[in-house]
């Protein structure tokens, strides 16, 4: 099969599994779904691509279907991880979008993914139009905010053993999705330090 007909395939599939989370959600109206849905576009990048990066205004909402994508900053220099994101979650500056500023992150597919992509211009459109989508959308942000502040503090206050016990129960998908370098600056640790609390893991085991 063609890299385009795989590609293909591959966006229709997307489209399809978009077309069903939103039409089968109660809260939406078979009226409103179809205006939602028409107000989505679905994009396929690549392994490596930076979707925003630092001192970009951002002016689109992402939803990513498939793939993962790393969050982080540039300081004195070196790339600082701050957060991974995986099928089904929002992707969002929400600092640039919600008080229209530069980005002070990079957002770099570390796989190629799959995503829904809407303005936020026609978001807020729509929010207007109708409440009850507002309403989903909130709730969906509010869980993800939520879920990085509980994130945040145990970061503050575990060991950074603790810390990579707490992403083996919690996201078990990225160890092996992650190169170990990202996962390292991800948990404040050097690469080396994280190879140690591996094998001292293992070797409870």
């Amino acid at each position: 099969m063609s890299k385009n007909a795989k590609s293909n395939i591959e966006a229709i599939e997307s489209t399809e599994k978009m077309i069903t989370c939103i039409s089968e959600n109660r809260l939406i109206t078979p009226e409103e779904a179809k205006e939602i849905i028409q107000a989505i576009r679905i994009e396929k990048k690549l392994k490596g691509h930076l979707l925003i990066k630092e001192g970009d205004y951002v002016k689109d909402c992402f939803f990513l279907i498939k793939g993962c994508i790393r969050q982080f900053q540039l300081i004195d220099g070196s790339e600082k991880t701050t957060a991974f994101y995986t099928d089904g979650q929002g992707v969002s500056a929400f600092t640039s979008m919600s008080k229209k500023v530069a980005s002070n992150h990079y957002f770099e597919c570390l796989e190629d993914c799959n995503l829904a992509i809407i303005s936020i211009e026609k978001e807020l459109e729509l929010y207007k139009k109708y409440p009850n989508f507002e309403s989903l959308s909130r709730t969906g942000m509010e869980s993800q905010l939520g879920e990085f502040q509980d994130m945040m503090a145990k970061f503050i206050t575990l060991k950074p053993e603790d810390r990579y016990l707490d992403l083996l129960e919690n996201r078990p998908e990225l160890i092996n999705r992650v190169p170990q370098y990202h996962l390292a600056s991800y948990l404040g640790v050097s690469p080396e330090t994280l190879s140690r609390i591996r094998k001292r893991i293992a070797s409870r085991k």
